[in-house]
């Protein structure tokens, strides 16, 4: 008896090891030799990918071009444009191309943030990586909220980890809340012993990149909670004192992302690549954009603009003239050969065309928009003026002259990063800044004369020039345009529309959210989003 239990146990052993053997060679046998895991992947490529993308999709008639040219940089008149495609201008529907942020982003900045997000989570190798990750997260869904209002959120880029196809839209509360949490822990979670990641393309060069991605992450909070200023005051001023002296201290902390010409569309600048392939002669700096400067003998005036047009042996232009005296700002809300004689420039404004006719315009000067220009993201100027409005508004975070002059002279200075051709120098920046002191007789007198000097250094980041004008409580003054046809009521814009395809790809949550937004407004330009209040 003892033999057959010995024989029955050995038989079930055999048996045991050979369907062991069978497993494992039907595993071997239906694993995909070529297949990518996620421990193969380095993310800190993937961080790269999300920096470039924070700066615009390079898609040929794209978001950069139909959305922060089209629309909102006509919005805040750092732009105007002769043509009716730059509906901005003249506050006309064209809901194509104001959602069109909305789609571009969702696929080309947000899918990759949350993949880094996802491939970091939880690996200690990755730990700084990691929160990198969820502060560039939180930049990308901040810019998006805040052209759009609520948007979806914490559902977003999960397809594939959660098989969530069609996102909900999250209340824009709720959102701000959760982004200020994140990057408050990410920047606080941030460690000199850790790794330093080497797909940085914004502080990787530096000596002290983590201490570098503390100072950005903070900039960063500040700019968050200041969008509070209108509708949760105590929430801003309590994370304004949170990030006094930790945000960034000089140009040399400034953000910003070199764009190089190589054979990955990516990397050029998309500004000029989506201006340049499209129509660079419909869009000129706007005459409220000049004339400011010009009234304020500002030195940045013949760096940022020039006349230019014609060719000369079939390169642009024939023509150039950057001196001050020559700039000319096109009038916002107008059109060359329209019907209308009360917009039409040839008829109503003929005396005061530039010789040159409509080429006589001022452009955006080629040291700024160039395929290899860089963008600045987030600098210590805009950081210095959002103290020195907390300190006029609240008291809190410093001296709202001393935040003032910082900002004054680091606005003027930053332009160096655009090369040698674009560089001021510190003595004139000095004198632009004795010229214009800061001079608050009342409180709405300092913080006017602050927000001005923002939207003066903001050009070429017009997403953000656009939120800080509503956040500020609409400064600079700007006259708005009331052209024939407009959607405004005469009135500058206030948020973008969604995107038609909304209706088609997510139609139950578009529905949702569009019956919320039809008791504050509905879907329109005209709708504030909830911090614009």
């Amino acid at each position: 008896m003892k033999f057959k239990n010995i024989y029955l146990i050995a038989t079930v052993a055999f048996i045991m090891v050979a369907a062991g053997s069978c497993k494992k060679e039907l595993a071997r046998v239906n694993t995909n030799p070529d297949q990518i895991t996620a421990d193969q992947v380095n993310p800190n490529l993937l961080l790269t990918t999300v920096q470039l993308q924070y700066t615009g999709a390079p898609t040929e008639g794209g978001s950069v071009w139909v959305t922060k040219w089209g629309a909102v940089g006509c919005f805040v008149q750092h732009v105007a444009s002769t043509g009716g495609f730059y509906y901005g201008d003249k506050y006309l529907n064209n809901i194509s191309a104001m959602g069109e942020t909305f789609q571009d982003n969702y696929t080309s900045a947000v899918q990759p943030a949350i993949e880094l997000y996802q491939l970091t989570a939880n690996k200690p190798q990755y730990r700084n990586l990691h929160q990198m990750a969820r502060i560039m997260k939180a930049m990308i869904f901040e810019q998006l909220t805040d052209l759009y209002g609520d948007i979806p959120y914490f559902q977003a880029g999960l397809g594939y980890y959660d098989r969530i196809y069609t996102p909900v839209y999250d209340n824009q509360k709720v959102i701000y809340d959760d982004l200020l949490k994140e990057v408050s822990q990410a920047t606080d979670s941030l460690s000199a012993t850790a790794d330093n990641p080497t797909g940085d393309i914004l502080y990787s060069q530096s000596s002290n990149q983590i201490g570098e991605w503390k100072m950005f992450g903070n900039s960063l909070l500040l700019r968050m909670a200041m969008r509070l200023t209108k509708i949760d005051a105590p929430t801003a001023q309590k994370y304004v004192a949170q990030v006094a002296g930790k945000t960034m201290q000089s140009n040399a902390d400034n953000a910003i992302i070199q764009h190089v010409l190589s054979a990955n569309s990516l990397t050029v600048n998309q500004d000029a690549a989506q201006i340049f392939s499209q129509d660079s002669t419909d869009v000129r700096l706007s005459s409220t954009f000049i004339s400011n400067m010009k009234k304020m003998n500002d030195p940045r005036l013949p760096v940022v603009a020039w006349v230019a047009y014609g060719l000369k042996n079939r390169v642009f232009p024939k023509f150039a003239d950057n001196k001050p005296k020559d700039q000319f700002g096109l009038p916002p809300g107008y059109i060359i050969g329209g019907l209308n004689p009360a917009i039409n420039l040839d008829s109503v404004a003929k005396d005061s065309l530039p010789k040159q006719g409509l080429g006589g315009y001022s452009r955006i000067s080629d040291n700024l928009l160039s395929i290899t220009a860089p963008s600045l993201i987030l600098t210590y100027a805009e950081t210095e003026f959002l103290l020195a409005d907390a300190a006029q508004r609240w008291g809190v975070g410093g001296v709202a002259a001393t935040h003032y002059n910082n900002g004054v002279l680091a606005a003027i200075t930053q332009l160096s990063a655009y090369g040698s051709a674009a560089t001021i120098s510190t003595e004139d920046a000095q004198a632009y800044l004795t010229a214009h002191p800061y001079k608050a007789p009342t409180p709405a007198a300092g913080l006017s004369q602050i927000n001005m000097q923002y939207w003066l250094c903001s050009l070429m980041d017009e997403y953000e020039a656009w939120a800080n004008w509503r956040r500020s409580g609409d400064l600079p003054f700007l006259t708005p345009t009331n052209y024939p046809g407009n959607v405004s009521q005469g009135t500058i814009p206030r948020r973008l529309t969604y995107p038609p395809s909304q209706k088609v790809t997510n139609l139950t949550n578009y529905n949702a959210e569009i019956a919320i937004l039809s008791l504050t407004g509905g879907d329109k330009i005209t709708t504030h989003v909830w911090w614009d209040k």
